[in-house]
């Protein structure tokens, strides 16, 4: 319940409007007060609310939505790039995980998420590539030392 003063204008009268609002009805009551009489209820009028009054065409109702999806900023890789460069760089497959590891992070601080996401995606395709070089040149290079120390051990 609210309770709203208001002056109309005369100086020994006030009226107070008290307003309840229950199942979309606003519902007023007009108490006149004066230095000599006592407060009296004068109902009025209940009515639904049709919004702002003076529009023509009746109630304007006006929707606004917002969805907010918190999206998880794009993966720069630049860490595994590092990595393939430094220590498995064959064909310098590393080198250029490495540059588009930067440019994605670039893209990302510049605001450019999905420039960002397409530079990443890269920058992870070329890691893989290094990464599954280098883990099959391994392999490799030990099934090589075994049968070289397998041929002397004979």
């Amino acid at each position: 319940m609210t309770d709203m003063f208001r002056d109309t204008g005369t100086e020994d009268r006030v009226v107070l409007v008290e307003s309840e609002e229950r199942d979309d009805e606003l519902q007023t009551e007009v108490r006149p007060v004066t230095a000599m009489n006592p407060p009296a209820y004068v109902p009025m009028q209940v009515r639904t609310y049709d919004g702002p009054s003076g529009q023509p065409g009746g109630s304007v109702l006006v929707q606004h939505t917002t969805v907010n999806v918190i999206t998880e900023p794009p993966k720069d890789h630049f860490i595994w790039s590092l990595l393939c460069f430094a220590y498995l760089n064959p064909c310098c497959l590393g080198l250029a995980a490495l540059i588009y590891s930067i440019k994605a992070r670039d893209r990302k601080v510049a605001g450019d998420l999905e420039g960002a996401r397409h530079y990443g995606a890269t920058a992870r395709q070329l890691n893989i590539t290094s990464t599954v070089l280098v883990a099959l040149g391994l392999l490799i290079f030990i099934i090589m030392i075994a049968v070289v120390f397998a041929r002397i051990s004979r």
